[in-house]
């Protein structure tokens, strides 16, 4: 669980420490002070958190961490069918924008995302094409940051 400690306030949540940091130490691209432009951020992030992790946690917990209490063969299924099911979302997603999640700029739901495709393209599965995932991960990919932290330092 990560958990950040800025003096002495902690905060635990991931995308709660993200949306601080982006708040904290501001960089309007990352956080847009736009409340139309970041409410979409905010939402693409939510929906990680809430729809896309949600989907992959039991047949990440199976396959790659081996937890015991991950083993039901039919729920592993089942979690692979959301899980790439949510994926064809996000697929749609970037085939408007042709870029990033929102639009053209990089932002904070970007950071989160990428590291959401990271664990499935990671994560032995049997996966769809998906074009704009692909190509947004490419993309990411080019990021000196993504490359540190993001992709495992597999470009």
């Amino acid at each position: 669980m990560p958990v950040l400690l800025d003096g002495n306030f902690v905060l635990w949540e991931s995308n709660s420490i993200c949306r601080y940091l982006a708040s904290q130490y501001p960089d309007k691209v990352l956080l847009p002070d736009s409340p139309k432009q970041r409410a979409l951020v905010e939402q693409w992030m939510d929906w990680q958190s809430t729809e896309l992790n949600n989907s992959w946690r039991y047949a990440f917990m199976h396959l790659v961490r081996k937890s015991p209490a991950f083993s039901d063969v039919a729920a592993v299924a089942n979690s692979i069918d959301a899980w790439n099911k949510q994926m064809q979302i996000l697929n749609a997603a970037l085939e408007k924008t042709a870029a990033y999640i929102t639009g053209a700029e990089f932002t904070l739901a970007d950071i989160v995302l990428g590291l959401s495709v990271n664990r499935w393209l990671m994560t032995p599965i049997e996966k769809p094409e998906l074009p704009a995932v692909a190509a947004y991960y490419q993309q990411l990919s080019l990021r000196p940051a993504f490359q540190t932290f993001g992709c495992n330092g597999i470009p």
